[in-house]
């Protein structure tokens, strides 16, 4: 099974102050406007393919914490930063009956939406896998029922910038191969590559030809990715963007090289100035493949 990266979500107390640290490193974002529940809003950056970053916050500082989507109350309360990723379905019930067949717990589908700053109103069904909260290690399904073009466009900030799309989602786990079984069990994929990241300070696992990866903390590493399981649990720790030209990539958005992962280079947006929201560049699988 196949999977396309709808979005990945990053949740924080302050939305406008999300969306200025974003547009610090470059990554300008538009306002999205209050979800159907009116506990939340959120703000996104487009990417050319389609995907997007989005940044949610409460929409009131009194927004009743048991509204708000998907049980990220926490996320949001506590400034986790990366907290949820979203693949598209287009076909949302036969999606959830193949996972059910394969023994996945599926809650939903169920509707959703919000209204744009402009007045446009957007409905879709969403499906959480799992029992824990929406997309923290298996993502959660999204199929619009109005046209996808109202939820997302590409980023004018982002024009000719060589940053595509969402290339990969970062997962921090307890143990690689517990969480590597739930996605073998769910879409039928063969075992993950294993390689280390002293950098990261994790042990890293990647279904070639997918957009995770699984990363845990290595062995007697009190470092941050351990201590962010503490906190907050499994759940994404990191979102990498995918470029064609990394050279140009960190010319324009000041990125830290940091070597490559899986044969593949990256570099990182400056912590400093994003607090918990870690991101990086990697370069496409493409890009990588070429002499």
């Amino acid at each position: 099974m196949q999977l396309s990266v709808d979005h990945v979500t990053m949740c924080g107390s302050d939305l406008d102050a999300m969306r200025r640290a974003c547009e610090v490193i470059g990554l300008a974002s538009e306002y999205g406007g209050p979800h159907a529940n009116r506990a939340t809003h959120m703000a996104l950056v487009g990417f050319e393919d389609g995907s997007y970053l989005e940044l949610i916050a409460p929409f009131a500082p009194e927004a009743d914490a048991t509204g708000m989507m998907g049980g990220w109350a926490k996320y949001m309360r506590e400034n986790a930063g990366p907290s949820a990723w979203a693949v598209a379905s287009a076909d949302i019930r036969a999606d959830v009956q193949h996972l059910r067949s394969a023994g996945i717990l599926v809650r939903g589908p169920d509707p959703g939406g919000r209204t744009r700053a402009d007045g446009a109103i957007l409905q879709w069904e969403t499906a959480i896998l799992g029992a824990g909260p929406a997309g923290t290690v298996l993502p959660f399904m999204i199929q619009d029922k109005t046209a996808r073009s109202l939820r997302v466009q590409p980023s004018a900030a982002l024009e000719r910038s060589g940053i595509t799309g969402v290339d990969a989602v970062v997962l921090g786990v307890r143990h690689l191969k517990e969480a590597a079984a739930q996605f073998r069990k769910a879409y039928g994929w063969a075992d993950p590559v294993e390689e280390e990241s002293p950098e990261f300070g994790a042990s890293l696992a990647h279904f070639p030809g997918t957009p995770v990866i699984l990363a845990s903390p290595q062995p007697n590493e009190n470092n941050w990715l351990s201590n962010r399981l503490e906190r907050f649990g499994e759940c994404p720790a990191a979102f990498l963007l995918s470029t064609p030209s990394l050279s140009n990539a960190v010319q324009r958005f000041r990125l830290q090289p940091a070597g490559a992962w899986f044969g593949r280079r990256l570099a990182w947006f400056d912590s400093t100035k994003l607090g918990s929201m870690r991101l990086g560049v990697i370069e496409s699988a493409t890009a990588a493949s070429m002499p």
